[in-house]
């Protein structure tokens, strides 16, 4: 269900771009922000895995660096991989006391987990396997994928909209469009793309969730997990980037001045919601 909300989303996003790019820029303008858009979330694709370790200073987990943290986690990834029919990714720890992880990586044979120190401090073993398994049902599911595709056609759409607003659009009608309604297409077109694209970011923390109770043969680990991250993240804020927000298991920072529509996550309460439901 979580797969066809996301093909949904994401369709309705490429008829927003066909028909807002139209509109704005004609097809000359629409091919060129396109192109732009592709040519930004190529690069991101293939280098956000780095850039983003090297942001939070993660440090790479091995028998010979961290090794008691290696040794207690270790295990249970292969474990998960095993049964996830994954690979082993590239495991990292940040030395951060908020509790939060994330991976990254653009496919299953070149991915990362990485995991704070106050996640670790904090987790049970069942509840640090929940995280964990949440985090490789990401890399199975191919959201790095599918974020990348949703954030060509969100960038494509607001860079038509500001080329548009700075250098003028062209249309074949222009004269029969009042100017009140194209300035509104500007403003609004962006702000939907980028509630679209949240949807799908929401979407696919469902799907992360529920791989997670699949795979580790039960919710209650990460339902536990998701609980107490909810209390100590805000207790412990991280200092984290709005753009990387997505990434991580539960948002690194509260967003009060932001409504639901373009929050990256869903509310733990409805998270947890959906995985109580699951043990039905």
């Amino acid at each position: 269900m979580n797969g066809l909300k996301t093909t949904l989303l994401l369709a309705l996003m490429s008829g927003m771009f066909l028909v807002v790019g139209q509109l704005i820029g004609g097809r000359s303008g629409m091919m060129f922000g396109l192109v732009i858009a592709i040519a930004m979330n190529f690069f991101s694709y293939f280098y956000s895995e780095k850039l983003a370790l090297s942001m939070y200073s993660a440090q790479p987990i091995s028998p010979t660096s961290h090794r008691e943290v290696y040794a207690r986690v270790s295990p249970m990834i292969r474990s998960l991989c095993d049964k996830m029919l994954l690979p082993m990714p590239k495991l990292w720890f940040i030395p951060d006391p908020s509790p939060n992880a994330f991976a990254t990586g653009r496919n299953p044979t070149h991915s990362s987990v990485a995991m704070t120190e106050g996640v670790l401090t904090l987790m049970d073993d069942k509840e640090l396997e929940g995280v964990l398994a949440h985090e490789l049902g990401h890399v199975k599911n191919r959201d790095i994928l599918t974020s990348s595709i949703a954030a060509t056609i969100g960038s494509a759409i607001t860079m038509l909209a500001q080329t548009a607003l700075f250098f003028g659009g062209r249309s074949s009608d222009d004269e029969d469009r009042s100017p009140f309604t194209a300035l509104l297409m500007l403003i609004l077109a962006p702000i939907a793309a980028g509630m679209i694209q949240m949807a799908i970011s929401r979407t696919r923390e469902f799907s992360a969730d529920a791989s997670a109770a699949k795979y580790t043969g039960s919710p209650k680990g990460l339902i536990s997990a998701l609980e107490k991250l909810e209390n100590w993240s805000k207790r412990i804020p991280m200092d984290a980037t709005p753009a990387t927000a997505h990434m991580f298991i539960i948002k690194p920072f509260t967003s009060g001045t932001f409504s639901r529509l373009f929050s990256t996550h869903p509310s733990t309460k409805d998270r947890v919601e959906h995985l109580r439901a699951l043990s039905v």
